[in-house]
């Protein structure tokens, strides 16, 4: 794609790196057949294609964002799809984060918006403000079918209805040691996923120290940026990436570490990146692009571990890899093998690489599309026969779950279970599902 993008503009390292993804595009529109929002809309501009025509004309122009341009960008889910098909590698992912942080700073959004936008960016990066939060939404679920009938309150609606019943008690953070040690791993906290599902964390804890791995937390490290910065909040983003590097750096400084190793797929895409975010940055560049190379998935990072798995239950399991798993990290595939490896039988649905419509935000801020593409995924996966779902991102086990009959859980969880762990609470709703054959003779986890 031809760009008439001036000298003074590419002195801006932001707008340079942009100016290089739309030269890239060549209007093939192989992107077009695995975008969720073309397959469901059907409109050219909600296509990569098309929101790189409106991102080129803005970029380039300098222009206003207009509220038809950003109602488009608002739309991508940024699930990356688009990426995995593009035969010239469009870097669409940094593409389209230049371009909400563009229209943040130069669009003035309705005030609902931007009170609604301040509310997610202000809550659920921080886990004590989510907790309270969740409580007062449990409260206030019995709003949810009021709030329905407004269009400007299914937002509100969208967050009610997603909220849990009831929240799980804190768990404890603790450093935990591995019976012999063969490395040692940093396990990044999160925000959301120890509020919603802390039995992820401590699944995860336990296949680590089986596998003879040292587990800490850092101190001082926090949200990974990834809701912020698809909020088109950079600075902030930056300011998570920056802490996180902090922290992460003081551990390799100490004892050092063999990985960094993140549960939440859609963290893992962030944090793999922050080589590229901080790469302009004199002072954290370096070592941010060390801590990019150190961050690995728990599923990637499994799959080259030892790990004592026994005969697994004979449970068939739907695995629905998450997309920043798919297309962010390019890890298709490791989720099932690892499952098949525990002695699972495992299915993927039709549409694998469609997105869910969690996105992080998404299903809150589009909560219609959203709610189709969940209706979608759920559909599809209930065509498997499955006696559960594996997803490995908490966002798409909230956003599947709230719509699928099935128990959902995370990867880790399944393969605790198989391999001496505890069998996890939800699976009770499986009439006559057994045991874990390993689970009467393996040591205490």
């Amino acid at each position: 794609m031809r760009t008439e993008f001036s000298a003074e503009q590419l002195a801006d390292p932001a707008m340079a790196t942009s100016e290089q993804a739309i030269r890239k595009c060549v209007h093939c529109g192989f992107c077009t057949a695995t975008c969720p929002t073309y397959v469901l809309l059907g409109d050219e501009l909600d296509s990569p294609r098309g929101r790189i025509y409106l991102m080129k004309d803005m970029l380039e122009n300098e222009r206003t964002p207009s509220p038809e341009v950003v109602k488009h960008i608002d739309r991508c889910l940024s699930c990356l799809s688009c990426m995995t098909t593009c035969p010239s590698g469009v870097n669409y992912l940094h593409l389209v984060d230049h371009a909400r942080a563009y229209i943040e700073e130069r669009h003035r959004r309705p005030l609902a918006d931007r009170l609604l936008r301040s509310v997610l960016a202000g809550v659920l990066p921080h886990p004590a403000r989510l907790r309270v939060a969740l409580a007062l939404a449990r409260l206030a679920r019995p709003l949810a079918p009021l709030a329905e009938r407004f269009a400007g309150l299914r937002p509100i609606a969208a967050m009610l209805a997603l909220a849990p019943g009831r929240l799980p008690a804190r768990a404890a953070q603790v450093n935990a040691s591995a019976p012999v040690r063969r490395g040692r791993v940093a396990l990044l906290q999160g925000c959301a996923e120890p509020v919603l599902r802390p039995e992820i964390r401590a699944a995860t804890v336990r296949l680590l120290n089986r596998a003879g791995y040292d587990v800490v937390f850092a101190a001082g490290e926090g949200c990974c940026g990834s809701l912020v910065r698809h909020l088109g909040r950079d600075a902030d983003s930056l300011d998570a990436a920056r802490r996180n590097v902090a922290a992460w750096d003081r551990e390799l400084a100490g004892e050092g570490l063999d990985a960094i190793i993140v549960t939440a797929s859609g963290c893992g895409t962030t944090i793999k990146d922050y080589g590229f975010m901080l790469r302009d940055d004199p002072a954290f560049a370096d070592r941010a692009a060390r801590v990019s190379a150190l961050a690995q998935d728990i599923g990637e990072f499994l799959l080259k571990a030892d790990l004592p798995f026994d005969q697994a239950p004979p449970l068939t399991v739907a695995c629905q890899p998450a997309c920043s798993i798919q297309h962010g990290q390019k890890l298709a595939g490791v989720s099932r093998r690892l499952l098949e490896r525990a002695g699972f039988h495992v299915r993927t649905p039709a549409e694998v690489h469609l997105c869910c419509g969690s996105a992080g935000t998404y299903n809150i801020l589009q909560p219609e599309i959203a709610g189709r593409l969940g209706d979608r995924k759920v559909a599809n996966l209930a065509r498997l026969g499955a006696d559960v779902i594996a997803t490995d991102n908490i966002g798409c086990a909230v956003q599947i779950a709230a719509r699928a009959a099935l128990p959902v859980l995370h990867v880790v969880e399944l393969l605790d279970w198989a391999s001496g762990g505890v069998k996890p609470d939800v699976l009770a709703q499986i009439e006559g599902s057994a045991e874990s054959p390993a689970k009467a003779h393996a040591p205490a986890a």
